[in-house]
């Protein structure tokens, strides 16, 4: 007798229906392990800057810093702003290998990249997660913005490719660093395996997390003068201005 119909349709259960929220582990209810009460009181980005994605008090309008100087990138998309329990599930992630968090994390902005694709949004052809410093990858284990651009690669249908985009130097964390000295700090810290590759491509570098714009801005520079015709910036979560909530 063939069972296999009916282990599949248990898998398909499993993954679809039976699985309990990660944060308030009630039933989720929903196709990701997250409940609707809980997916409600997520931090969402509302009004927001047209080009970096800074929280703002209305919609449709650019930041100063953009508007006295553009980016180098052509649009930053994230899904919240950084406060909780996004911070928390981000940190989990990051520093206590909670990968399904991450997880569910990176298909939740896979679903609104989807969204904004069908609104009109272009779709790069590459994508490209922020290396991570090789002893702070020994320490950690993995590159939270290479699964994640791992997850977002299979979800959208995306090549991705981690070793195009090198860290050629160790640098301090970022944390703690105010944005002159976050410049300071990635001088010459990133470099392209194959700057020819680039040429004419539209690229969307993946992070976690997009606070002062510095990495973001470093990098899609980077990747400009090797040619690419646009970058964008896809991240979990923007963070507002200092002794904003």
């Amino acid at each position: 007798m063939n069972c296999q119909p009916w282990l599949k349709a248990l898998v398909y259960k499993c993954i679809t229906i039976d699985q309990m929220c990660l944060l308030c582990d009630e039933p989720a209810e929903q196709p990701y392990p997250l409940c609707v009460a809980c997916e409600q009181e997520l931090p969402w980005l509302g009004d927001h800057c047209l080009r970096c994605a800074l929280p703002l008090p209305m919609a449709g309008l650019t930041c100063g810093p953009c508007s006295r100087r553009a980016p180098a990138f052509d649009q930053v998309i994230a899904l919240w702003h950084y406060g909780f329990p996004v911070d928390a599930l981000i940190s989990r992630f990051k520093h206590n290998r909670q990968w399904p968090l991450g997880r569910l994390m990176a298909e939740m902005l896979g679903h609104g990249l989807q969204h904004r694709y069908a609104e009109g949004l272009a779709k790069p052809e590459l994508l490209l997660p922020v290396p991570l410093a090789r002893r702070r990858q020994r320490e950690r284990g993995f590159n939270q913005a290479g699964l994640l651009a791992r997850w977002l690669s299979k979800g959208l249908a995306i090549a991705c490719d981690e070793q195009l985009l090198l860290r050629t130097r160790e640098t301090p964390a970022q944390q703690g660093l105010d944005a002159r000295a976050r410049r300071r700090n990635l001088q010459r810290a990133f470099a392209l395996a194959d700057a020819g590759h680039f040429d004419g491509l539209h690229v969307a570098v993946v992070d976690d997390v997009l606070t002062t714009g510095t990495t973001a801005q470093t990098i899609a520079a980077l990747l400009r003068d090797a040619g690419a015709r646009r970058v964008d910036v896809y991240c979990l979560a923007r963070t507002a201005k200092p002794g904003q909530a």
